[in-house]
């Protein structure tokens, strides 16, 4: 049978190889004798401080001794939260997610221990120790998978959320696992996983999902609406703070939502009723700042929205009002400027106008479109990257078509770089069937660029699919 090594056993030998006593070793680790006569003779348990203590003073890089730690203090011993703890903490701030994931595997048997367990989890999640925190949220989950209760809910509201990423293909999967808990959520803590469900589904372009999400979140915001103004406000105004916005907005934003659906259907009439619908603010009641802010913006995207209807739609004579519009809205948000300048391609593009001078008022963002957006927001953080990838196709189209072959194709790669990110295989087919079109007007060294970029590709998929020897 193989004896599992101990850590007082290579403290011992440590002090025996270095000649060090008790005190000698005490005063290099900044511990007292009596504490290290303790740990090396087993009186006494080990905190994780203390290990990382000894650890520092034996030469040895932080976390050397986690494993051992574990098995001599955590496996097959009755778990001991307050020394679980702190070591899941320093695993965290180590990224030991290896040695997470064994604690979590050695206690989780016992439903007793989940409580705390997803306590951590939020402590970790608010350190923005996302990876370590997952570990976490799945072994609660695992473990309460057959309660049907709210923190069930609320660990699968979290993993959603920290595994959603630009990896398209991934965040259907995520999406569609995560949608069977919405209901089991508080009533409250509904209304911003729809919403983050619905952006998700935009991302990927799922319109008959967004509906559904949309539609659902509208139901259930307009009851809490109501009830907020018929019972104690006291005790709603403790329940909107989990809310990341104002209640009334995920009524409109539901509104937002189904007009986007029906102009990505080509539902002109059915985008401009929806969007009447949001514009219209006369029955919300707040009056703070923070609603008076909210209310401002969807006064703004209604006006903005609406042109852009009538553009999309082919009454290209709204294009310059459009634009002057968007001139007098100098406090308009970057992310309010690439869906414009998207609306704007898409149009140009439809309908085969010129819009070289238009395209100089939006040169910041066009300069901006391949970098990536940082937010926890989850439409900025997927709906925005998908809009950027569907700018730079339009751009890239736009450019290609007006003979304007080295901004075209500069902008079409950038494009096909943002749709392989996106592990999005439509948009990247779609930017090599419009290269195919204008490839007699590549230079050799664009053609060479292409080349080399389907190379990249295709070896990074090789890769992910585990193949590189044979690849090679």
């Amino acid at each position: 049978m193989k004896i599992t090594p101990t850590i007082r056993a290579e403290l011992e030998q440590f002090l025996q190889q270095e000649g060090l006593s008790l005190s000698q070793f005490g005063q290099i680790a900044g511990m007292n004798r009596g504490m290290v006569s303790a740990i090396v003779t087993g009186n006494k348990s080990m905190s994780v401080n203390q290990l990382d203590l000894i650890t520092e003073a034996m030469g040895l890089p932080a976390g050397y001794f986690y494993d051992l730690f574990i098995e001599n203090f955590i496996i097959d011993h009755p778990p001991n939260m307050r020394r679980i703890e702190p070591f899941l903490y320093r695993c965290a701030e180590l990224d030991k997610l290896d040695a997470i994931r064994r604690v979590v595997g050695a206690i989780m048997d016992n439903l007793l221990y989940s409580p705390k367990l997803f306590e951590i989890a939020e402590g970790l999640l608010a350190q923005g120790k996302n990876e370590a925190a997952l570990l976490l949220y799945e072994g609660v989950a695992e473990t309460e998978r057959y309660q049907h209760s709210e923190r069930l809910a609320i660990c699968q509201y979290r993993i959603f959320k920290i595994q959603i990423s630009d990896d398209q293909s991934q965040n259907v999967g995520a999406a569609a696992v995560f949608e069977a808990f919405v209901e089991r959520l508080g009533e409250i803590e509904q209304l911003d996983a729809l919403k983050d469900l619905a952006n998700v589904y935009r991302s990927l372009r799922k319109w008959d999902k967004v509906d559904e999400m949309a539609k659902k979140m509208k139901t259930k915001a307009e009851i809490q609406y109501s009830m907020k103004h018929k019972q104690n406000s006291r005790m709603y105004e403790e329940s909107s703070k989990k809310l990341s916005r104002p209640l009334f907005v995920y009524i409109t934003y539901a509104d937002l939502l189904c007009a986007n659906v029906c102009e990505e259907l080509g539902d002109y009439e059915g985008a401009l009723y929806y969007t009447n619908a949001y514009s219209n603010l006369d029955w919300v009641r707040e009056t703070d700042e923070d609603a008076l802010h909210w209310m401002k913006l969807y006064l703004h995207w209604s006006k903005a929205n609406i042109l852009a209807y009538r553009l999309l739609s082919g009454d290209v004579s709204v294009l310059h009002e459009y634009l002057n519009y968007i001139d007098e809205s100098s406090d308009t948000i970057q992310e309010d400027r690439v869906t414009q300048l998207l609306n704007i391609m898409t149009a140009a593009n439809r309908y085969m106008l010129d819009v070289n001078d238009t395209l100089k008022r939006f040169e910041t963002e066009i300069a901006s479109l391949s970098q990536r957006p940082s937010s926890d927001d989850m439409y900025t953080q997927q709906v925005l990257p998908d809009y950027s990838a569907l700018c730079g196709y339009e751009l890239a189209y736009y450019y290609l078509n007006q003979g304007m072959y080295n901004d075209g194709f500069n902008h079409l790669f950038c494009s096909m770089v943002k749709a392989h990110i996106l592990n999005n295989e439509t948009y990247f087919i779609n930017c090599i069937g419009l290269f195919m079109r204008f490839r007699v007007y590549a230079t050799p060294e664009i053609k060479t660029e292409f080349s080399n970029l389907i190379e990249k590709v295709w070896l990074n998929n090789v890769e992910k699919s585990g193949n590189t020897e044979r690849g090679e």
